[in-house]
């Protein structure tokens, strides 16, 4: 027999389970053969027993020999082969699928085979592809026989998309009627194009976030250069206020110098003018004292009477009781030398008021009343932009939001983070109240306007009393009636500011830490007949306008 004649025969002793020459070969009863250790361990993983090839199941597991004379068949063509192993392939790690068909050694396996439910290492691969060409190939995967109807023992090869399963051939016709069933490769095609669409979404999604880490990081250089800038003008700034104390300390020195050299120089002529009259009284008194001790009787009598009445009368002197020379010299300098240091303060102050303002500005934002928040008594206008008391009370539907008896009213946008500012123009209202209230406030019944109840606010009354709204409320002084008030929120901050537009100065500000949705809120306060009826006006600002980030 020749060679090629050897090797075409080869193939009819090769086991149909593991594609290779017989080890042990037994038959079965329906006549074909097969390893037994193969076809023992095809049995143990399915519940029924029958031939792999030609399906004929057995009632019971049939006992089985070796075919001795099929075994030595085998013996000859594996010696036949010889050495013409190929190279060494290296053997399963813990961890990595292994090849099933390996009765020593188990290598690694190359791919699977989702028809056989297999998996071959590169020789026994070889010899799987040349018999099946088309079963489907995949890169290994352990446990196949999850791949396997539990119920028919048949591949899973359909899937129910109405159950998102996978099932087989014979559980598609009774327990999937009316379902759409699709073949495997088509429903894992239709996953990948979702899974695609997803991808291409999440690669947005990051290229989105990473954009907004550049523009953090652009805003956190600006944020520096803007510290930087503003230390510099808070140095200039406390500079000029320096300088300004050193040249009023330096005058209040000078003029407490001049004022003491003063009374030193009247002290001195005061002083000249007693030591002149003490000489003159020390003259009239030696005289005196002379004429009293004469023991010439005569002569003191003569002299008596000729000059007693020049002698004896007191010379005119200056009268001292009332001169003196104060040791407080400086009743009002330095508080004259404070005044300028506080005009020098209130200046630079001003011009940082000013400063200030032009910053808050640029958070400018479109604020629009919202009239479902409203007071019954309130009339909203139709823009959004104005509120005052109306005559009667308007036929609008109660709700949670609404405003049952406080004359009060909220903007409609809310905002829970980022720099809001907008202004209202109050005019010669004598009443009224502004700021920002949060979502949670209390809005029924009398309502206590304090930060601890969600409200921060400005108020006026009476026309003349201003005030910061709070458990303890803080009285304000503006230096100018303001006509139009701005409100600057830095929500992250904590921070909620009041300004005099008209003046450029700033009135009040309250620190706190905000929590949940804010809103601007508005209230005209009550008519008092046409005292107080004019509107509250949302006032637009001369600068473009935008969302505040």
């Amino acid at each position: 027999m020749s060679l090629d004649s050897d090797l075409m025969s080869e193939v009819q002793f090769e086991c149909s389970i593991c594609l290779d020459v017989f080890s042990n070969p037994v038959s079965l009863p329906c006549g074909h053969s097969f390893c037994q250790a193969c076809i023992g361990g095809y049995w143990d993983s399915t519940d029924l027993c029958l031939c792999p090839l030609c399906k004929e199941s057995f009632q019971e597991r049939p006992k089985l020999r070796i075919n001795r004379s099929l075994s030595e068949f085998a013996e000859f063509f594996k010696k036949k082969k010889g050495g013409a192993s190929g190279p060494e392939q290296p053997c399963a790690k813990p961890g990595q699928v292994a090849c099933d068909v390996c009765t020593g050694p188990r290598l690694r396996a190359a791919r699977s085979c989702l028809v056989c439910l297999a998996s071959y290492c590169e020789g026994h691969l070889a010899a799987h592809s040349a018999r099946f060409s088309k079963h489907l190939l995949v890169d290994p995967l352990p446990n196949l026989e999850d791949r396997m109807c539990p119920k028919h023992q048949r591949p899973l090869d359909l899937f129910c998309k109405s159950e998102r399963t996978c099932v087989c051939v014979q559980c598609a016709k009774p327990d999937h009627r009316g379902h759409t069933v699709v073949s495997v490769e088509d429903a894992v095609q239709e996953f990948k194009t979702l899974l695609r669409k997803s991808v291409t979404e999440v690669h947005h999604m990051i290229h989105e976030r990473v954009r907004k880490v550049e523009e953090i990081g652009q805003s956190v250089e600006l944020s520096k250069a803007s510290a930087e800038r503003e230390a510099a003008t808070g140095s200039q700034v406390i500079g000029e206020l320096l300088s300004s104390v050193a040249a009023v300390r330096s005058r209040l020195t000078e003029a407490i110098e001049g004022q003491q050299r003063a009374a030193c120089r009247r002290a001195e002529g005061l002083v000249g003018d007693l030591n002149h009259e003490i000489c003159d009284l020390k003259s009239r008194n030696a005289d005196l004292d002379q004429l009293l001790h004469t023991k010439d009787c005569i002569h003191f009598l003569q002299a008596s009477v000729c000059g007693f009445s020049s002698l004896s009368a007191l010379p005119h002197m200056k009268d001292w009781s009332d001169i003196a020379v104060h040791a407080d010299l400086c009743v009002d300098t330095t508080r004259t030398a404070i005044s300028q240091i506080e005009k020098t303060l209130k200046k630079l102050l001003q011009k940082l008021s000013e400063s200030e303002l032009r910053k808050v500005q640029q958070s400018a934002v479109d604020v629009t009343l919202d009239p479902s928040t409203a007071n019954r008594w309130l009339v909203v206008s139709e823009d959004g932009k104005q509120v005052r008391e109306g005559d009667r009370e308007q036929d609008v539907p109660d709700g949670p939001e609404r405003f049952s008896d406080c004359a009060c009213v909220l903007g409609k946008e809310g905002f829970s983070s980022g720099r809001r500012y907008w202004e209202v123009q109050v005019g010669d209202k004598t009443d009224w109240d502004l700021g920002v209230a949060s979502q949670s406030a209390n809005r029924k019944g009398d309502i206590e306007v304090s930060p601890e109840e969600g409200y921060w606010t400005m108020c006026l009354r009476d026309g003349t009393e201003y005030s910061a709204c709070a458990n303890r409320s803080f009285t304000l002084a503006p230096p100018a009636r303001p006509r139009t008030v701005g409100v600057y929120v830095d929500y992250e901050a904590g921070q909620i500011s009041f300004y005099n537009v008209d003046a450029r100065s700033h009135v009040y500000t309250f620190h706190g830490t905000f929590s949940g949705t804010l809103y601007p809120f508005l209230s005209p306060y009550l008519s008092a007949g046409a005292r107080n009826s004019a509107p509250l006006v949302i006032s637009p600002i001369g600068i473009e306008i935008g969302t505040a980030d």
